[in-house]
């Protein structure tokens, strides 16, 4: 077992949450665009060019780009790829394809950070319920970003959701210190205060949990090549609850669908309960001012 020193988690301002809240709707209006380009044919590489344009007229910089050495705008993870796909003019998408943009932007400084999975037109039930499950996940874990809680019970929420959801390996990553994956046991850790932001983003594979680094040293793909989905918010805990800083709302129609739905109900008849992916298949992409180091990298 390797010991760390931990690093406090950093208290921000009120001005200073405000800030974030500017560079994570970059990123929100930036994920729009983006999605709404996403069609057959369309490479990943022109995808980055308009993350690119995008981030720049906003008059923020791509956060990701040139980060140790990383050479594009955003994050491109197509299929069973898992996270940190790198843009390609050879890489096109296809009708039923799954692609996840991870994106970032410095606005002031301050930095906002999220991902979505989204299909390539119409895709399978299976796929759909897939994005369902990682993204309800997310949005449990961050509905746990409030002030007395402690910082494991996000990761609780997460793994309790995506076992309700189905047979689905978990991989996750969290920014800041300590470092804490996207499941495990309540109550532990830091306790939350206002003023903390945190970077939550859960990976969910269709197949076994096992990961491997392709020889770019960036891109993480399914050990098996089964498909995998990754959402990602950064999300600022207030006195007023959870404020999720890269959702165009702040996150008020994502939780209200959590309220809607309810509990997510038990497993599927006949789907095992899913094992953890990994942490530590390789390099993650900094963001900065969220947090001092991704951890699990």
């Amino acid at each position: 077992m390797g010991t760390r020193r931990e690093t406090p988690i950093q208290i921000k301002t009120p001005g200073q949450l405000a800030a974030m809240r500017e560079a994570g709707l970059v990123v929100s209006h930036t994920l729009d665009v983006l999605t709404d380009a996403i069609e057959p044919g369309i490479s990943t590489a022109d995808l980055d060019a308009i993350a690119a344009r995008e981030i720049r007229a906003a008059g923020a910089v791509p956060s990701f780009k040139g980060y140790h050495g990383y050479p594009a705008t955003i994050c491109t993870s197509v299929n069973d790829q898992i996270v940190h796909g790198i843009p390609s003019p050879s890489t096109r998408l296809a009708a039923g394809d799954l692609i996840s943009i991870d994106c970032g932007a410095i606005l002031g400084g301050w930095h906002g950070d999220a991902a979505r999975t989204v299909g390539v037109g119409p895709i399978s039930d299976e796929l759909a319920g897939l994005l369902r499950a990682c993204e309800r996940a997310l949005w449990r874990g961050l509905a746990m970003a409030r002030p007395g809680r402690r910082l494991t019970d996000i990761s609780h929420a997460v793994e309790l959701s995506a076992r309700a959801s189905g047979r689905y390996g978990i991989g996750s990553e969290m920014h800041m210190d300590p470092p804490v994956p996207n499941y495990g046991r309540a109550g532990r850790g830091p306790l939350l205060v206002e003023g903390m932001a945190l970077a939550i983003e859960p990976m969910l594979v269709l197949g076994r949990p096992q990961t491997r680094l392709l020889d770019d040293d960036w891109t993480v793909v399914s050990a098996d090549g089964t498909w995998s989905a990754h959402f990602e918010h950064t999300v600022a805990i207030t006195a007023s609850g959870p404020w999720v800083l890269t959702a165009g709302d702040g996150g008020s129609s994502g939780f209200e669908r959590l309220r809607a739905e309810g509990a997510a109900g038990p497993a599927p008849a006949g789907r095992p309960h899913p094992q953890p992916v990994p942490t530590g298949a390789g390099p993650v992409v900094e963001t900065g001012t969220v947090a001092a180091q991704r951890s699990g990298s």
